[in-house]
Order: C-alpha cells, then structure tokens, then sequence
C-alpha cells in the first residue's frame, strides 16, 4: 500500500470519526494498516531470506561441482598412470596410491557437500512456502482494509462486516506461517 493511500484512508476514517457510530470502523481501519504494514514487512524479510539461502545454496553446488571436476580429473590421471608404459614404475604407483587417498577424501568431500547442498535447498523451499503465506496475508489484509474504507463512504456496516472477513483471511494466513516446519 502506497503513503498517499494510506494518508488518504486515514483522511477518510478520521473525517467518519466525528461519527460516532463509525468510530470503531475508523479503529479498525487504523488497526488494519498497522497489521499490512508487518505482514508487509514479515513478508520482505522471509523473501530475502530464501534469497540468500538460495545463493548459499548455489555457492554449495558450485563447491560440490568443483570438487566433483577434481575427482574426475584425478581418476583420469589414475587410469592414464595404469596404461602407460612408464621408465621408473615404483614412482607411478607411488603417484598413483596418493591420487588414490586424494580420491577417497573427495568422495567424502562430495558426500558432505551434497547433503549441504541439499539442505540448503530445503531451507530455500520453507523460506518461500512462509514468503508466500505472509504474501497472501499481506494480500487479504490490503483488501480488508479496502473494503473497510467503503463503510466511511457508504455508512454501510455491511462493508465493514465484508471487510473483517477478508482481515481475518489476511491474519489466518500469515499467522499459519508458525505451522509451517
């Protein structure tokens, strides 16, 4: 929701507010933009959260990539050493038995590496899956307090009735982002 807006419905609800009868519409209005303003910020948070998990992910991958080219490039070494015709063969298999402690060091590395990889991508889904509860929250509270505003300008209570509904659509959503694992 843009300043202006906000200045405006607050121009709106304090005018209806020398209304007594719309004084609690005011409130609730009031009220209602102060939850979209956290939701809103709940929700820009969890969206930078899952952005930086993820490049924490893609910079695990990498590593994994790396080590992955690492390994392959010291098994090619390996079979090379085992088919070449070579003058001093006690120096290529002495070569050849440390590539060999290099790659079963690598095939941990590896191991380890996916799995960090991997939960890192975990932590990206749950991020998004919050972001996207605290976005519809951020949502249904915006048109709760949209249609709350129409009572100012209606003297309908129906509205403000219409309104709550949507409200409480808005604070159910966000607030089931505790649920979430």
């Amino acid at each position: 929701m843009e300043a202006n807006e906000a200045q405006e419905l607050q121009e709106h609800a304090e005018h209806g507010a020398h209304e007594s009868a719309l004084r609690p519409v005011a409130f609730t209005m009031s009220v209602l933009a102060v939850l979209v303003a956290v939701t809103t910020v709940l929700g820009h948070r969890t969206h930078t959260e899952a952005v930086l998990d993820q490049n924490k992910a893609t910079d695990q991958w990498n590593e994994y990539q790396a080590k992955k080219i690492r390994s392959s490039n010291t098994q090619l070494t390996q079979d090379l050493l085992k088919i070449v015709v070579l003058a001093d063969k006690e120096k290529a298999e002495k070569i050849a038995k440390g590539y060999e402690a290099h790659q079963e060091k690598w095939a941990d590395d590896l191991k380890e590496a996916q799995e960090k990889a991997e939960a890192l991508e975990v932590k990206v889904e749950q991020a998004e899956a919050r972001a996207n509860r605290f976005d519809l929250g951020e949502a249904m509270l915006e048109i709760g307090l949209v249609v709350t505003s129409v009572t100012l300008l209606t003297r309908r209570r129906l509205y403000w009735y219409f309104g709550m509904f949507f409200s409480l659509l808005g604070i159910l959503s966000a607030c089931s982002v505790l649920f979430l694992k």
